[in-house]
């Protein structure tokens, strides 16, 4: 069993930044992976960023490469996302995942294969 919540979303304009924190609690967050995702309104919930267990490989959805960096703090049992220069698409309810029994980091893209969510963060990006 895994707990998970998040915090730090919240409104900013165009060009702003935001980190999002997900600390996690149950089974040792360090034996792993970690991913987030998001949903606008009116779409599917869609893949941002994943972790691997140790921190040493990560993987982004094109569209957030070179503004967004997903790290973890296994010490903290906390993962984060630092959100650069956003943009209004950015806005969406951001979800941490963990994926507790390992997966190909193609299938780390799907949400099927997370196990437990936290319940959710809301960043608007205004324009």
């Amino acid at each position: 069993q895994v707990q998970l919540v998040e915090s730090g979303g919240g409104l900013v304009q165009a060009g702003g930044s935001l980190r999002l924190s997900c600390a996690a609690s149950g089974r040792t967050f360090s034996t792993y992976a970690m991913g987030w995702f998001r949903q606008a309104p009116g779409k599917e919930r869609e893949f941002v960023t994943a972790i691997s267990w140790r921190g040493g490989t990560t993987y982004y959805e094109d569209s957030v490469k070179g503004r967004f960096t997903i790290s973890r703090d296994n010490a903290l049992n906390t993962v984060y996302l630092q959100m650069n220069s956003l943009k209004p698409e950015d806005t969406a309810v951001y979800y941490c995942a963990a994926n507790l029994y390992g997966s190909s980091w193609r299938e780390l893209t799907k949400d099927r294969e997370y196990d437990y969510w936290g319940q959710g963060a809301q960043v608007i990006v205004s324009s």
